[in-house]
């Protein structure tokens, strides 16, 4: 929509506000402190209870999305809900008049990204997609360092992504864990929703976030738990830009780590922490700088998106690279079985967890060596990567 040039908050109505969802309901409750935003409406299956509410007042609930915008009048929808729904549910919020944030990944295929894409196109509407990290002033300023040669020449750039989910986890929902659920695309694996923050972030330090930056792209998709998608995966994926990029992932790790993205260089190495907003550059001839940068909350730029033009952290456009591969996991073999002297049970926090054996060393040495499971001889993964061109 064009800028609006308001002083009065926008109104906001939250699609799914649990799970994941609270973390905006909770940041909805910290702009509506300052005066930008208020929350006119909450679309759960289920209302929320005065506790779930606390501090937030008394906003219309109703498990009818549509109902909920047109009573409400909203001019921002937050969308929090099944990977499955996010086309139609966005497509929505745009004929009613409202712009909207849109959690990651914004769809379950590529056919659907450039449905929900073209038509909010069409509305007139803005729509961010919720890839926190590509709010973080870090990776302008990654590019910058690239740009200038600060790191030579760049030979590719490697990502990983260790990370602890239990038997819960899969257990939290329907289409947790599926590729598909009742004939439509959910494709909900650790590359595409728990880890795609390493995957858009890696695309973004490349510079090729566009889905014509990308030519090629071989998968290797495996699970240790008893799921239909992936927990344990590799992705390689060539680009216009003349290197590759790989990002490495697991949910089975020994123990939570931190992800990162790392852009090598021909003359040093760029280290990025994406949930901490920290970066490493080391290079020859000097000693190694770190640096926290600051980060830009995605509401708080879609909110001035709509009232003074400012330009979207993360227009969907800027998520068609991340969307190729998306359409690459959903369209490669189904993922395969680790064999069970693979990998062992151990305790989670709520219920038991599966954990593959040396399988943070494996992520580790993907994103250093920029290689694939299998070139690196794991002995569960298959010698011959699916690739989709």
């Amino acid at each position: 929509m064009s800028p609006v040039h308001e002083t009065e908050p926008l109104p906001v109505v939250l699609a799914g506000a649990r799970g994941h969802g609270r973390s905006h309901l909770l940041n909805i409750h910290r702009l509506e402190r300052l005066g930008l935003v208020r929350l006119a409406g909450v679309c759960e299956l289920r209302p929320l209870d005065a506790a779930e509410l606390d501090g937030l007042g008394d906003p219309a609930q109703s498990d009818d999305f549509e109902a909920l915008l047109a009573a409400t009048g909203a001019r921002i929808a937050v969308l929090s809900t099944p990977i499955q729904t996010h086309t139609d549910m966005t497509l929505a919020a745009a004929r009613h008049g409202a712009d909207i944030l849109l959690e990651k990944p914004p769809a379950p295929s590529y056919a659907e990204f450039r449905r929900m894409a073209d038509g909010v196109a069409a509305a007139g509407a803005a729509c961010q997609i919720g890839f926190q990290s590509l709010g973080s002033h870090a990776v302008p300023a990654a590019r910058r360092l690239i740009a200038d040669g600060a790191i030579g020449e760049v030979r590719g750039v490697g990502a990983a992504g260790a990370w602890v989910r239990d038997e819960a986890y899969f257990r939290r929902a329907r289409w947790a864990g599926r590729r598909r659920l009742d004939g439509v695309d959910v494709v909900d694996g650790a590359l595409t929703n728990p880890l795609a923050h390493a995957v858009a972030t890696a695309l973004a330090l490349a510079g090729t976030t566009r889905a014509e930056d990308v030519t090629g792209i071989e998968t290797e998709l495996f699970h240790a738990h008893a799921i239909e998608s992936d927990d344990t995966s590799a992705v390689r994926i060539t680009t216009t830009a003349g290197f590759p990029v790989t990002v490495a992932a697991t949910l089975c790790a020994e123990e939570n780590g931190e992800p990162y993205v790392v852009v090598h260089g021909t003359r040093g190495r760029i280290t990025f922490w994406y949930r901490e907003d920290r970066v490493l550059l080391q290079r020859a001839g000097h000693g190694p700088e770190e640096i926290v940068h600051g980060r830009t909350d995605l509401l708080e730029n879609l909110l001035a998106h709509v009232t003074d033009g400012t330009p979207l952290c993360v227009p969907p456009d800027a998520t068609g690279a991340f969307m190729r591969v998306v359409e690459a996991v959903r369209t490669a073999p189904d993922p395969l079985p680790l064999p069970a002297a693979h990998w062992r049970a151990e305790p989670g926090e709520s219920a038991p967890r599966r954990v593959v054996a040396d399988v943070e060393k494996l992520v580790d040495a993907s994103a250093e060596q920029l290689r694939l499971y299998s070139e690196l001889g794991a002995p569960w993964a298959s010698p011959a990567p699916a690739e989709a061109r």
